[in-house]
């Protein structure tokens, strides 16, 4: 399933600093950026409970603000792309 990932971290303190770069790892380890506070993931259900139980750790809910996106398999799911990224297609084959 296709996973977007949002988060905004409040970043006015040291510590928040900190917690946007864990934020961002975590996000990169599972998916890929396609905007600076978004990441598309394509996960199965279980990476799925670990991605957001692991992100819950790291945020402060008190300051930030994280969005999970589950989007269906189904053809109803459609992505657009506008501009300079292009996103990478994991259902497509691998050629070396």
């Amino acid at each position: 399933m296709l996973v977007i990932v949002c988060y905004d971290v409040n970043t006015e303190t040291k510590e928040g600093r900190r917690r946007l770069r864990r934020v961002a790892k975590v996000c990169e380890s599972t998916g890929q950026r396609v905007q600076k506070s978004v990441f598309e993931c394509q996960v199965n259900l279980m990476q799925l409970e670990i991605l957001e139980r692991t992100l819950l750790c790291e945020i402060n809910p008190d300051q930030d603000c994280l969005r999970l996106y589950r989007l269906p398999d189904t053809k109803g799911c459609e992505v657009r792309e506008h501009g300079r990224f292009k996103a990478t297609d994991f259902t497509a084959p691998l050629v070396l």
